[in-house]
């Protein structure tokens, strides 16, 4: 601590005095201490300063800190308190017999009021109040959204010099519970047509037998679809026991459809800022590698209808969303296979078969986009449409391209296939209810009894639909839906 005495003649102050007062103009405030007051604390902004207005003559000022608070003797009755630093100290005045006269602690805050101005002026209608801390900027009161607790911290951060000087303990008055109910429908349909002849001929020439054939594969699909899908004519025999001349025809031919159907409708509530996450489907396991003991380890990979969602409520009507949803299924296109063996230990000789090993692929539609809008509205994620079509000719050189009979040497693999996903996603602001308020699936169900299991083959006791403790549709609720 050092003490600093400035002496009280007028004139030798004058000099010093004048230039502090004329500067400090409207940055100033007035302390005027009444007879019998010994001590006060006072709040300075940083760069202002303060009159004190003694009713005593003083001679002495002591200031703890003077690198925060300096202090100048104007005359015996008027000192001038100069703010430099922010922090906190105190001052102490003596008149000319020692005694002390009073003691003001001093605390140095940056001044915020063009902060609390400009936020007021450019966010009307917010309850903020700003306040400083020592070096810092603290932030209180409430928003009615969390895009104007943003801005607020912004200007407050640029003020004070950095986003770590500001304190935001700013309370948001909107609703911040987001639900989002998404609806993903996807249709695929896959069709297969195969057609093809194979030939075989034989001719008797000079007692010799003479058999030809021809074998036209599917290259696309690879052997015909099914077993049953050939009809053969004729029979030419065996070199063994060949019959007369003859020709044997064999043609496959079949045709598929398949057509997939995918329905989901998860309704997911998440705080906001926070992350949701759903799914509905499994997981497989995939081989990711060997122990020190040669033992395989597997990780797990899902696949299904999945969901993730981020909301972010901007105010009472502007929602933030990234969502980021997929389709996913098992498949055996791309899928690697490891073929098995044997191996035979070199201690006792045993030969162990190892099998082969298949791991699937998977098929996957994904989207993802980061969207707004508001409370109670709707949007879709459409014209994901796939449409995949192949078809292969296998023949035999130069006899396919006959007239008419070319058919007959040569076959056709065609594949086509088709999906379309659309999602369809809609956000509602939200807030907690009562159980009471919430039908279940399961709300009045009741085991049937044996008669009506074996007699009427039911599932589930049958109530009256006057009855109010009957089934209840969950989808009544917009919560989920029960199937009959």
């Amino acid at each position: 601590m050092r003490r600093f005495v400035f002496a009280a003649a007028l004139a030798a102050l004058a000099t010093v005095g004048l230039p502090a007062a004329a500067g400090a103009g409207d940055n100033t405030r007035v302390i005027n201490v009444s007879p019998g007051q010994t001590q006060q604390r006072i709040t300075l902004a940083l760069d202002k300063a303060a009159i004190v207005q003694l009713d005593k003559d003083a001679r002495d000022v002591l200031v703890s800190n003077p690198a925060i608070v300096d202090a100048v003797v104007r005359t015996p009755r008027k000192i001038f308190l100069l703010a430099q630093k922010t922090g906190q100290t105190n001052a102490f005045f003596f008149d000319a017999s020692g005694k002390q006269i009073l003691s003001i602690d001093i605390r140095v805050e940056k001044d915020v009021a063009d902060l609390a101005g400009l936020i007021h002026a450019n966010m009307p209608g917010t309850g903020i109040r700003v306040s400083a801390l020592n070096d810092n900027v603290v932030l209180t009161g409430t928003v009615s959204s969390a895009a104007e607790s943003t801005r607020a911290q912004d200007l407050a951060a640029r003020f004070a010099g950095g986003a770590d000087k500001v304190v935001n303990m700013l309370k948001i008055n909107a609703r911040e519970q987001v639900m989002l109910r998404v609806r993903i429908a996807e249709v695929q349909r896959d069709i297969a047509k195969q057609l093809g002849i194979d030939l075989a001929a034989m001719v008797r020439t000079a007692g010799v037998p003479i058999i030809a054939s021809t074998s036209n594969p599917f290259g696309l699909l690879g052997r015909a679809l099914a077993d049953a899908s050939g009809v053969q004519i004729g029979n030419v025999g065996t070199p063994s026991a060949p019959g007369p001349n003859n020709i044997q025809g064999v043609i496959k031919a079949l045709e598929t459809v398949g057509l997939v159907h995918t329905l989901a409708e998860p309704n997911l509530t998440a705080v906001s800022g926070e992350t949701a996450k759903f799914l509905a489907g499994g997981e497989f396991p995939v081989p990711a590698s060997r122990d020190r003991d040669g033992n395989i380890t597997v990780s797990f990979k899902q696949f299904g209808v999945g969901l993730s969602f981020t909301p972010v409520v901007m105010s009472e009507n502007r929602i933030s969303l990234q969502i980021s949803t997929e389709v996913s299924e098992l498949t055996n296109t791309g899928s690697f296979t490891l073929s098995g063996g044997t191996t035979t230990d070199p201690t006792t000789g045993l030969t162990t078969t190892i099998g082969g090993l298949t791991i699937p692929a998977l098929n996957v539609r994904r989207a993802e986009t980061t969207i707004e809008l508001p409370s109670g509205g709707s949007f879709a994620i459409a014209g994901l449409l796939s449409h995949t079509t192949k078809q292969q000719i296998d023949a035999f050189p130069g006899l396919k391209d006959m007239p008419v009979l070319g058919a007959l040497f040569r076959s056709r693999d065609y594949q086509n296939n088709e999906s379309e996903l659309v999602i369809m996603v809609s956000a509602y602001l939200v807030d907690p209810t009562h159980e009471t308020k919430i039908a279940l699936p399961t709300d009045g169900f009741v085991p049937p009894t044996d008669i009506d299991t074996i007699a009427l083959g039911r599932l589930n006791t049958v109530h009256d639909k006057l009855d109010p403790n009957g089934l209840k549709s969950a989808g009544d609720t917009k919560v989920g839906f029960i199937v009959p």
